[in-house]
């Protein structure tokens, strides 16, 4: 009989071998090993233990890790399975012993040991982490430069009141001389934040735009519905005033996200939010023509390696100020090239929430700045007595030591929800808290109709009968019969905002709970429901389609989704389009698009629908976390429906993400 060949086991190794062993029990993928017995072999070093640690260190990247803590990886290794296979008993492999572990790594000609060490190889260990030397240098850049701007005041607008500058600071940032610290007006900055926000007496916002204004490097972090957009669309109008009083130029402000379709968010978002603010109509125009770009396009990628950018250390931004959104989207890599490419006076200004999900490469860099300040205000008592002045406000703090992190200056986190309430509110509160019992009640106090903007079906999706899958089907073709009626009458606004009020969201692309499986469930859920409804060929009218890939001509982003539509009922001019928000495109033109009736819990970050289906999967599944389900559920504007297993649910609140990095630390210390 011939062996089956098992694509997932390394050949031509013993199976006897520490990372053959590691390999066969489904920790390490092929290409970890591949890769550390090549640099086994080009340094010479045949250590199974060294081989080892470096199959690990190249795992770590490809599953959202920076290093490798050798002296916990046995406590924080999940085995790589699809769900549902055999689970096995990763505490009975063949674990070294972390301290000689250690020592043998340090000794390797492999290895370079400390941040100082000048050689050259292709391993890092710091302390008990072990880095791939690349994802180690960018860790190290993005600290050095974050803290940089971190101990430095924000820019100051050169000129003075009434003055003739140009608008741009000195090389430093500063302008030399003037008014208290170093050349400031809190005066005028306590009037252009009154002015701003008017009634309004949202403390966390006022400081969150004073901290803006105040610092070179700001975090306005927070859940959705706690103002964050309406927040920078402030900051910027009062940086706009400072600018004014100062007689200089409006500063050149860059909005910016990881993706086009969050750019395309933001943009539009900032644009609403200035239309009901208290702005000077120069201000308000600015705000009204601002663009914004992924990072990737802020930075010119070169034609010849999109990894390597125009806009760099040697040749900066022009922009006074960058504002990126979704930051927790972004991986390690990509900060490191947009830190190092913003000028040492201009401000740079991160907005996201850092309880939801993390980039799908290596990092979670938005998490790690927030760091200990995600639990309250953490500041040196200067710094928080400088913003109480000029907003007026007083919130608690607690007040870091004068020589305590300065990163803490610059970070303010929203809490106040002027979105939510009832069981969604307290459902998402619970989740972010990790208080499974919690979560529990509210879903449960959703299901007994107290609250009916959640709902808890408590089943297994995968094994879920007809019966129990029916109010997620209703939900399905409610929504879907408003897309097809709109498709078939050729209105292409209609079928958008349809399918734009809802969506399945998945933690899985294939399985039970997968996002293939939905998809093809909902289809025919809808031929069964409407009459007349096909899904015979791919452009079957109706159906909801999302952008899988960036298309620049088309000016159609990844995430982007739209909705096949008729364009004329007779006539040589019959047929079908696409209908997307930036107008109506041929399918033919179209390459790289997915169904959408559902998407992953990944794809839907940053977006936001009237009604969401949550679909779980089993408790065992690795990629289940309380990242994932928090995500998932601040999806949900108004009504929330939860399908998955009490087990499941348990499973998510009390697992959260652990990307192992030493970011934190690095901008915290290790005391804090």
């Amino acid at each position: 009989m011939t062996a089956t060949l098992d694509v997932r086991h390394v050949l031509g190794i013993e199976a006897g071998s520490l990372v053959g062993v590691f390999n066969r029990a489904g920790v390490l993928a092929p290409g970890d090993v591949h890769v550390a017995r090549r640099l086994a072999r080009l340094g010479g070093d045949d250590s199974e233990l060294v081989a080892l640690a470096a199959a690990f260190a190249v795992r770590g990247p490809r599953v959202g890790h920076v290093r490798v803590d050798l002296r916990s990886v046995r406590a924080t290794t999940e085995r790589e399975s699809d769900e549902g296979e055999d689970e096995v008993d990763l505490d009975a492999l063949p674990w070294p012993d972390p301290e000689p572990w250690l020592a043998r790594v340090a000794a390797s000609p492999l290895v370079a040991v400390g941040d100082d060490n000048p050689a050259v190889a292709p391993l890092r260990l710091v302390g008990p982490g072990l880095y791939l030397d690349r994802y180690g240098r960018d860790e190290r850049a993005v600290a050095a430069d974050l803290l940089a701007r971190a101990v430095a005041p924000g820019p100051v607008w050169a000129g003075g009141a009434g003055g003739t500058g140009t608008g741009r600071a000195g090389s430093d940032g500063l302008e030399s001389g003037g008014r208290e610290s170093g050349g400031r007006d809190p005066d005028g900055l306590a009037a252009a934040i009154e002015r701003v926000f008017g009634d309004d007496g949202d403390g966390e916002q006022r400081w969150a735009v004073a901290v803006g204004a105040l610092r070179g490097l700001a975090v306005i972090a927070g859940g959705p519905g706690t103002g964050k957009t309406t927040t920078v669309a402030r900051l910027i109008g009062v940086l706009a005033d400072q600018a004014t009083a100062a007689g200089a130029e409006p500063p050149l402000v860059a909005l910016a996200a990881p993706t086009g379709k969050a750019a395309k968010r933001m943009q539009e978002a900032v644009r609403a939010a200035a239309e009901g603010l208290d702005l000077s109509p120069a201000t308000r125009t600015q705000l009204g023509a601002l663009e914004a770009s992924t990072v990737h396009r802020l930075l010119r990628p070169r034609p010849e390696n999109a990894s390597r950018f125009r806009y760099h250390r040697r040749n900066r931004l022009p922009h006074d100020v960058v504002i990126v959104d979704e930051t927790s989207m972004l991986p390690l890599w990509l900060m490191a090239r947009l830190v190092e490419a913003v000028r040492h006076d201009a401000r740079l200004v991160f907005v996201g929430d850092p309880e939801q999900l993390a980039s799908v490469e290596a990092g979670a860099v938005l998490g790690d700045v927030v760091g200990p300040a995600s639990q309250g205000l953490r500041m040196r008592a200067s710094s928080s007595e400088e913003v109480a002045r000029v907003t007026g406000v007083s919130l608690p703090v607690e007040a870091l030591p004068p020589d305590g992190p300065a990163i803490g200056d610059g970070i303010v986190v929203l809490r106040t929800n002027h979105r939510f309430a009832g069981a969604l509110a307290r459902l998402a509160a619970a989740i972010r808290s990790g208080d499974a019992e919690a979560a529990l009640s509210a879903l449960t106090e959703g299901e007994d109709g107290n609250d009916p903007s959640v709902r808890w079906l408590p089943i297994d999706v995968g094994g879920a009968g007809a019966g129990e899958l029916e109010p997620i089907r209703r939900m399905a073709c409610d929504a879907g019969t408003r897309v097809v009626a709109a498709a078939r009458a050729g209105d292409g606004e209609g079928a958008l905002d349809a399918l734009a009020s809802w969506r399945i969201l998945c933690a899985h692309r294939r399985g039970p709970a997968g996002v293939t499986t939905w998809n093809a469930r909902v289809e025919q859920w809808l031929a069964g429901e409407i009459p007349g409804f096909s899904i015979d060929g791919q452009w079957y009218l109706g159906r909801p389609v999302i952008v899988t890939r960036n298309d620049y001509g088309l000016r159609l982003f990844n995430g982007d989704t739209g909705v096949v539509v008729g364009r004329e009922p007779t006539g040589p001019a019959a047929g079908v389009v696409a209908a997307f928000e930036q107008g109506a495109v041929s399918p033919s033109r179209l390459s790289a698009v997915d169904t959408v009736y559902a998407m992953t819990v990944h794809k839907a970050q940053g977006s936001e629908f009237d009604s969401v289906a949550v679909v779980l999967p089993r408790p065992t599944s690795r990629i289940l976390t309380r990242e994932l389900l928090y995500t998932a559920v601040t999806r949900a504007r108004h009504r929330l429906l939860l399908a998955g297993t009490e087990e499941s649910v348990r499973a998510a609140v009390t697992r959260p993400i652990a990307r192992a990095s030493g970011l934190t630390e690095r901008l915290w210390g290790g005391g804090v």
